[in-house]
């Protein structure tokens, strides 16, 4: 794979299709899933031009536009995992820094 195939597929890949899914309709309402993506990539060769690249992308969820009666509105998503992650470590920062001292 050369460097112009390895753009073109990251291009591909953080299309607008990834972020915004496809609409589903039922009833008159129409609900758009979003995401956010994040990615980043790398390559190199050495001086025998052996060489390589690569690229990582992730993705979330974050919400879904809703279209009823001719209004749009955004409703995000909870996510219950990375609220209870963060409590957990606030808790724990709370209790190393309340310890007692010797």
């Amino acid at each position: 794979m050369n460097v112009d195939e390895m753009v073109k597929g990251v291009h591909d890949t953080l299309a607008a299709k990834r972020v915004y899914g496809d609409p589903i309709e039922r009833d008159g309402v129409v609900v758009v899933p979003a995401a956010v993506l994040r990615g980043g990539g790398g390559g190199g060769s050495d001086e025998r031009s052996n060489g390589g690249g690569g690229f990582g992308l992730q993705a979330r969820p974050v919400g879904a536009y809703v279209i009823q009666n001719g209004s749009v509105r955004f409703e995000p998503t909870v996510d219950v995992t990375r609220i209870a992650v963060a409590a957990l470590a606030a808790l724990t920062l709370i209790a190393y820094l309340w310890r007692p001292r010797r």
